[in-house]
């Protein structure tokens, strides 16, 4: 069970981004045509097509052009509706999503005995899932807001990219740091992130260390 619980003195934490990172593409997307179907989809990408093209312009943030384009899609669906959809699309759509190598990356720190926290800008309501059973033990991503069992169309906490990634790690950090953290990612979001960890990796700028390389290092440290 995922309770993200706080750090423990000299733990070991690997921090991975989600989509692109672990998957071959973008869930969010996905997992809203999963569970409204291709119509409403369709709506809801012309209703909120103000905010997203003023995202690729420059001129509208991330967070405010995605919870634009959930309000538009999602806004009004119950809280079990959306739990029920999200725990759907981890077991039988996500899996598929998933790169091999990255799953094996995972299941080596979690062999270590590293504490594995996924750390994403798209909802926890679907990552903390699949994550659960993929062995991660704290998930910091973006919440949704329920009013009275609906979803309201915005956010309950910030958009979970850039340095509101470093600001969450931090928290869940609390007064202990982790001896040594490594970090996986593949965009701008992660970029914060990526600099705060001991060992980087960004996909397409070189192979991942072996872990065994870095065992040593953490035995010296």
């Amino acid at each position: 069970m995922i309770t993200n619980q706080p750090m423990q003195r000299n733990q070991t934490v690997a921090a991975f981004d989600f989509d692109g990172t672990i998957t071959t593409s973008d869930s969010l997307r996905d997992f809203v045509h999963y569970t409204v179907g291709r119509g409403r989809f369709a709506v809801g990408v012309v209703r909120a097509s103000p905010w997203l093209v003023g995202l690729l312009a420059g001129v509208c943030d991330r967070g405010s052009a995605k919870a634009h384009f959930l309000a538009a899609t999602l806004g009004g669906m119950t809280q079990d509706d959306l739990e029920a959809a999200a725990q759907g699309y981890a077991a039988r759509r996500l899996p598929a999503l998933i790169r091999s190598e990255m799953g094996m990356r995972i299941r080596e720190h979690k062999r270590c005995g590293h504490r594995l926290v996924l750390v994403s800008a798209s909802p926890a309501l679907y990552l903390k899932h699949w994550a659960m059973g993929a062995g991660f033990d704290a998930v910091l991503a973006t919440e949704l807001e329920f009013r009275d069992g609906r979803f309201s169309g915005h956010f309950a906490s910030p958009n979970c990219w850039g340095t509101e990634k470093v600001r969450r790690l931090q928290h869940w950090f609390a007064s202990d740091p982790p001896h040594v953290l490594y970090a996986y990612g593949d965009s701008r979001g992660d970029r914060e992130m990526l600099a705060l960890a001991d060992h980087a990796w960004l996909r397409g700028l070189g192979a991942m260390p072996l872990i065994d390389t870095w065992q040593r290092k953490t035995s010296t440290r």
